[in-house]
């Protein structure tokens, strides 16, 4: 650790303020301090330095040589101090709102309809953070947290976001050539690929469309959907995908379901948050718009009727 004595930073504020305003009155109201107490702590640093920063005016302050020197260095000090606060620390909870979500959710989901959010709270900033897998709720960093499941977090509120069915999906250039992909018992000719971490697979989807001789297990796995869909979209095996995170892929055309069997599943995604605790003050309003926007997505009101239990 460094020997070096430096003034102290009260010392250096006063300074620095005084220099900026040329003022020890104008400094005083900036600091909310008396005048006086500004004039006694540069006098310190006067003393502590042995060089006198100031000449002072019958109505006003002139910085010397050697404060003129001094000024920008102390400036320069103080523009680190907060670089180096923000850069470790980041903008305080209170003023950011911050909501993690899958990463695969987020791209497919969130990021198309998030622009609402703004448009009816122009005001509110929000930090969104991607997840890859379903790590435990961190409500020290998080305000908000998407999580997939079945709904049951102790010690957590849980609102469910979706409704979810998987199907396969594949290229377009999979459905041609000699081994093209026509029935369900035509993925034996092609690997499939598996995303970690749901619960519900190829095997849930296979049983659903009573298809034997397929091995449900065989195959590629991928940490999230957004690696699977891409090298499901360049031809390199069959993905499963949840309704939720398929509507951009189809949208671009670079994925296509060749079937139309959908098998529902139990789990969905869920916005969760602590049930004890102070929320952000913008957590609420986050929460009612995006649990809105779930109940008015058509894909969602769709699969609710069609399988409601």
């Amino acid at each position: 650790m460094s020997t070096r004595r430096i003034p102290h930073l009260t010392w250096l504020r006063a300074f620095e303020a005084s220099a900026r305003h040329l003022s020890f009155t104008n400094a005083a109201q900036e600091l909310n301090l008396t005048q006086a107490a500004i004039s006694k702590q540069v006098k310190l640093l006067e003393y502590y330095l042995r060089e006198p920063l100031f000449e002072r005016k019958p109505r006003s302050l002139v910085l010397t040589k050697v404060g003129a020197a001094y000024l920008p260095k102390v400036r320069d000090g103080f523009e680190r101090l907060a670089a180096g606060t923000e850069e470790v620390f980041g903008l305080r909870r209170s003023e950011v709102l911050t909501v993690r979500a899958p990463v695969g959710y987020s791209v497919n989901w969130i990021a198309p309809r998030l622009q609402g959010f703004f448009d009816r709270h122009p005001d509110i900033e929000v930090r969104l953070v991607s997840s890859v897998w379903g790590e435990q709720f961190d409500n020290e960093r998080f305000d908000l947290d998407i999580q997939y499941g079945t709904g049951r977090w102790p010690g957590y509120k849980a609102d469910r976001l979706t409704w979810e069915v998987i199907k396969p999906v594949c290229a377009p250039s999979l459905l041609e050539g000699e081994k093209a992909i026509r029935t369900p018992g035509d993925l034996v000719h092609h690997r499939l690929l598996h995303v970690l971490g749901y619960e519900e697979g190829w095997a849930t989807w296979l049983r659903h469309a009573t298809v034997t001789g397929v091995n449900a297990g065989q195959g590629l796995q991928f940490d999230t959907s957004l690696l699977a869909f891409e090298f499901a979209s360049r031809g390199g095996g069959v993905a499963l995908a949840r309704s939720s995170m398929l509507g951009i892929e189809i949208e671009r055309g670079r994925l296509l379901s060749p079937f139309e069997i959908e098998a529902p599943l139990h789990e969905a995604f869920y916005l969760i948050s602590p049930e004890t605790g102070r929320d952000h003050p913008d957590a609420e309003k986050f929460r009612a718009w995006l649990i809105e926007a779930a109940e008015n997505d058509a894909e969602n009101q769709r699969i609710r009727e069609a399988y409601r239990a």
